[in-house]
């Protein structure tokens, strides 16, 4: 079991900066992927961005490559987002989930996330 919690959501102004967390708790999550993603509303829960806890190289939707950075930290047993330059488009419910490698290796597949957190509100205006 995997518990998820977000943190850091809010309102900004575009080209504003936003800094959200996910702490993690649990057995064995240090073996997860942990990915972020974002619904905005009326639309789908789209894919934002993954990284291993182990490290290595992350993965970008390319909406945000270049605006946002994702990064580890496990004597925190915290995953970051760092969203700079936001724009009004990336208003959205912003969730963050775990990735067990049994289930799959699809990164940006929702599908094979087992554990989610309750969702963070950003919200950017014009």
């Amino acid at each position: 079991q995997v518990e998820l919690v977000e943190s850091g959501g809010g309102l900004v102004q575009a080209g504003g900066s936003l800094l959200l967390s996910c702490s993690a708790s649990g057995s064995t999550f240090s073996i997860y992927t942990m990915g972020w993603f974002r619904q905005a509303p009326g639309k789908e829960r789209e894919f934002v961005a993954a990284i291993r806890w182990s490290g290595g190289i992350p993965k970008y939707a390319d909406s945000v490559k270049g605006r946002f950075t994702i990064a580890a930290n496990n004597g925190k047993n915290t995953v970051y987002l760092q969203m700079n330059r936001l724009k009004p488009e990336d208003t959205a419910v912003y969730s963050c989930g775990a990735l067990h490698p049994m289930f799959g290796s699809d990164w940006t597949n929702l599908a094979t996330y087992t554990y989610w957190g309750q969702g963070t509100q950003v919200t950017v205006s014009s």
